[in-house]
C-alpha cells in the first residue's frame, strides 16, 4: 500500500461510544476524512452509528463487521477498503492485533489506550513500545494514546514544556467527573477495563523511581479535596494512569508526576462491595457446568455506558497543573478543559467521558492524515509538536483555558 499519499481514507473499528463520537466527528470534517469504514463485532451497531450520522450530516459512511482478534480477517477488511489509517477504539485487549494488521498491510495506526493482557489486570507500554523497529522498517506511525488522559493531557504537558517553561519539575493531572448520569452503580465507560484499572495497586513518580501506594477501595489510599473549576470541591483519589509511563519518560526534568481521579462514596461503596464477593475477578469460575469470567457476567449487568447520556447532566473537568522554573522563577499553571455531558449528548449522542476521549481520537487521526505529524514507528502522543492539536481542540469541541494556580503539596 502506499503510505506517502493520504487520500483521507479511515477505518475505525470498535462501535462503542468513544468510536460513535469519533465516526461523528469524522464525519463533520469530510475535506479530511473523505471516506469513512466504521467496523465492529456487532453490525448492527455499526449501523446504527451510520443511521445517526446520515439523519444529521446527510453523510454516507461504510459499516463491516469484523473480529479485531482475528488478524487475517482484519488484514482481508483493510486489504479491501484501503484506509491511509486505522483508528482503534477497539479494548485494550485487542491493540497488539490490530497493530499486526496495520503492519501487514503498511497502514498508519493511531489508539486511545494501551495494551492489557486479557488474563492479567496490568496495563504498560512495552508491548507496543517492542513495535518500534518493525513500524519504523514499514514507514509507517504507530502514534498511542490519543485519547484525553492519555492524549490531551499528554500534549497540555507538551505545549507548557515548549511555551511555558524552561523546564517542569512536578506535574499533577486531575480528571474529575461531576456529572450524574442517574443509576446506582454504573461505569462512565467499559464496565471491565474500568474496575480492572481502578481496583489496581497506586503508582506515582518520585525522584527517578515508582512509588506504590494502596489501590483506592483500600486502606490507606491517598485522596485529598480539590476545588475543580466549575465543578466545585471533589475528593480526588491518588490513581496509577498510563500517561505518567510515557510522560515521566520523554518530558526532562521531572522530578514528581501524580495521577488523581475523583470518585464518589456511593462508587466506592459499591465497588467495595463487588470485589469483597469476588464480581470483580478476572479469573474462570464455574456456574453451573459453565465456564464464566465475574468481572464479564458483572458488564452484562450493569447500564451499557453508551447509553448513559440521556439522562446525564453536569461536567467533566480534566487538566494539569504544573510547576517548573521560567527564565530563573518558579511558576505554576494549571491548563484545563470543561466539557458538558448535556451537550455532548446534544451533538453526538454520547455523554462527556465518551465525547472527551472521541474528539482527541479524531484529532490524532486529522494530525496524521493531515501531515501534521510525521515519521515512522512508535510514538506516544507528547513527541509530537503540540500547537496543531492544541488549536483543534479548540476548534472541534474541547476548549482549554491556561491559568496560574498554587502548586499541589508534596504530601496530601
Amino acid at each position: 500500500m502506499d503510505t506517502n499519499k493520504n487520500r483521507g481514507r479511515i477505518m475505525i473499528i470498535g462501535a462503542g461510544g468513544v468510536a460513535t463520537v469519533a465516526a461523528h466527528k469524522c464525519a463533520q470534517i469530510p475535506e479530511v476524512f473523505k471516506e469513512i469504514l466504521l467496523a465492529g463485532r456487532t453490525l448492527s451497531k455499526c449501523e446504527a452509528i451510520q443511521n445517526d450520522i446520515k439523519k444529521r450530516y446527510n453523510r454516507d459512511i461504510q459499516t463491516a463487521q469484523v473480529d479485531a482478534d482475528n488478524v487475517p480477517e482484519l488484514t482481508s477488511l483493510i486489504d479491501r477498503f484501503q484506509p491511509d489509517l486505522v483508528l482503534n477504539l477497539a479494548l485494550p485487549y485487542q491493540d497488539l492485533h490490530i497493530m499486526d494488521a496495520c503492519l501487514a498491510t503498511g497502514v498508519h495506526y493511531v489508539d486511545t489506550a494501551n495494551y492489557e493482557p486479557l488474563d492479567e489486570a496490568h496495563f504498560e507500554y512495552s508491548w507496543q513500545w517492542a513495535y518500534q523497529d518493525r513500524f519504523k522498517e514499514k514507514g509507517i506511525m504507530a502514534v498511542l494514546g490519543s485519547g484525553f488522559d492519555p492524549g490531551v493531557t499528554n500534549v497540555f504537558t507538551a505545549y507548557a514544556s515548549k511555551h511555558l517553561f524552561d523546564e517542569i519539575n512536578y506535574l499533577d493531572i486531575l480528571d474529575c467527573n461531576a456529572g450524574s448520569h442517574g443509576h446506582v452503580f454504573a461505569t462512565n465507560f467499559n464496565p471491565e477495563i474500568n474496575i480492572r484499572e481502578v481496583t489496581q495497586v497506586v503508582r506515582h513518580w518520585e525522584e527517578g523511581k515508582w512509588i506504590k501506594t494502596p489501590p483506592i477501595i483500600d486502606e490507606g489510599s491517598i485522596h485529598f479535596t480539590f476545588d475543580y473549576p466549575v465543578a466545585g470541591a471533589k475528593e480526588s483519589y491518588l490513581l496509577y494512569h498510563e500517561e505518567l509511563e510515557s510522560l515521566t519518560l520523554n518530558i526532562k526534568g521531572l522530578k514528581r508526576a501524580r495521577f488523581w481521579m475523583t470518585f464518589s462514596e456511593n462508587y466506592l461503596t459499591h465497588l467495595k462491595v463487588l470485589q469483597n464477593v469476588g464480581m470483580t475477578r478476572i479469573d474462570e469460575v464455574m456456574y453451573e457446568g459453565h465456564a464464566i469470567v465475574p468481572i464479564k457476567f458483572l458488564k452484562a449487568l450493569l447500564p451499557e455506558p453508551a447509553s448513559l447520556g440521556t439522562s446525564y447532566t453536569g461536567k467533566t473537568v480534566i487538566g494539569n497543573i504544573m510547576t517548573g522554573k521560567k527564565n530563573g522563577k518558579t511558576i505554576t499553571r494549571y491548563i484545563y478543559n470543561v466539557c458538558d455531558h448535556a451537550e455532548a449528548f446534544k451533538e453526538t449522542g454520547t455523554q462527556a467521558i465518551a465525547y472527551t476521549t472521541g474528539v482527541p481520537a479524531m484529532i490524532g487521526a486529522m494530525m496524521v492524515l493531515t501531515g501534521t505529524w510525521q515519521g515512522a514507528g512508535v510514538y506516544n502522543i507528547e513527541q509530537f509538536d503540540p500547537d496543531g492539536f492544541m488549536e483543534a481542540l479548540n476548534t472541534y469541541g474541547l476548549p482549554w483555558r491556561v491559568v496560574e494556580h498554587a502548586p499541589l503539596p508534596d504530601k496530601v
